[in-house]
């Protein structure tokens, strides 16, 4: 009987460790996916300077040859 009651405690101590560790890499998983879609948001505003920038560089005519 004591070896059941300990494969029961062990089993549940396990299914515990990996609840805590699945919750740890949804966290980690979501901060991930927060810095990634901030990261995107600066590339498209440095993407959309470079396009003004280029545009008027165009239009002075000074571009280099």
């Amino acid at each position: 009987m004591f070896w059941a009651m300990l494969a029961v405690a062990l089993g549940f101590c396990g299914i515990v460790v990996l609840g805590v560790l699945a919750t740890r890499v949804f966290v980690e998983a979501r901060r991930l996916g927060d810095q990634v879609a901030a990261t995107a948001r600066r590339i498209d505003r440095a993407a959309e300077e470079l396009e003004i920038a280029a545009t008027r560089l165009a239009r002075t005519g000074d571009a280099v040859r």
